[in-house]
């Protein structure tokens, strides 16, 4: 599983909507941090490039859960930012914290590496505070990006209830010149609420395409798929229908491969996921490598992914 988030903790600790955007905006206003720019900042991420035949090298990044013991083990936080930096990666997708550091102590840090901190991925807030120091955080390092990680149910409210919670912090997000996103497991395409609706449906259809963006995992939707029954005969096409026919926009990529044989994760290039068919189908703005589970150490899982998008030709 990825870097999650508890979602009936959110829907537990679930605040009024109108309570939270306004007092978020408020304290954002307070703080500084409502920014005009957000029109062109929206606009430049609809502008998706098409025709390219390789993934720029610029939009290549990693999720920082891939490296997850090697953080908080030997060889530690820096050692290994400072080693993403040497194989070549430009920026990373934040998870699990600070490891010590304050908002504006990392980015200082990562500067220094010459490696940006593009996105992160955090859970719906419990509190207005909550999601301004979110995207106050967001905003010191640099951010393009909050994505909301991981949420679980099998109850239709419960879906509806965190679209409306999304909404309303994407719209703080906005304000503050951020894009907001989801990012999806397999359950999404799997779970049965009842009347041919899955937790994708309920999920994209009440969330507001205005202000949400879809991170979608290519190992998960073509998990999903398969475990659902609808993408076994084609799981590269079942995963581009549901970016097709998704009302937000797809922004990002978790870039994740699937073992043939066990269908478990594996690192890029060793697998059967046809990566360079749906990118040359939909181009999206980064490509985060990930592997929840690295073959040898993370380290190599690391090298191995970004190598591989780098030679990657489609």
């Amino acid at each position: 599983m990825c870097y999650g988030h508890d979602g009936m903790a959110a829907l537990r600790r679930s605040v009024d909507r109108r309570s939270l955007l306004r007092g978020s905006l408020a304290t954002l206003a307070g703080i500084g941090l409502a920014s005009s720019g957000v029109g062109a900042t929206a606009a430049a991420a609809t502008g998706h490039p098409t025709g390219r035949r390789h993934v720029p090298p610029g939009l290549i990044s990693i999720q920082l859960w891939t490296v997850r013991d090697a953080l908080s083990g030997p060889p530690g936080y820096d050692a290994t930012l400072a080693h993403l930096a040497r194989i070549g990666y430009p920026r990373v997708e934040l998870a699990l914290g600070y490891f010590g550091r304050t908002a504006a102590q990392l980015r200082r840090f990562l500067d220094g590496i010459g490696i940006r901190a593009s996105s992160s991925h955090d859970g719906i807030s419990a509190s207005p505070a909550e999601l301004a120091q979110k995207i106050e955080n967001a905003v010191t390092l640099g951010q393009r990006f909050l994505v909301v990680p991981y949420l679980y149910s099998e109850n239709a409210d419960d879906w509806k209830r965190w679209a409306e919670q999304m909404n309303v912090e994407a719209a703080a997000a906005r304000a503050a010149g951020l894009l907001y996103g989801y990012h999806n497991h397999a359950h999404e395409f799997t779970i049965d609420l009842g009347n041919g609706r899955r937790p994708w449906d309920v999920l994209t259809g009440e969330l507001d395409p205005r202000l949400v963006h879809l991170e979608v995992d290519l190992y998960w939707a073509v998990t999903g798929g398969i475990n659902s029954g609808d993408g076994v005969a084609d799981p590269e096409g079942f995963t581009l229908d549901v970016i097709r026919s998704a009302p937000q926009q797809v922004l990002q990529y978790h870039v994740k491969d699937r073992d043939g044989s066990t269908g478990d994760m594996a690192d890029l290039g060793t697998g059967t996921i046809d990566f360079g068919r749906i990118f040359r189908k939909h181009p999206v703005l980064e490509y985060i490598v990930e592997n929840d589970t690295p073959d040898v150490t993370p380290q190599q899982t690391a090298e191995v992914g970004y190598r591989y998008l780098r030679r990657l030709r489609f």
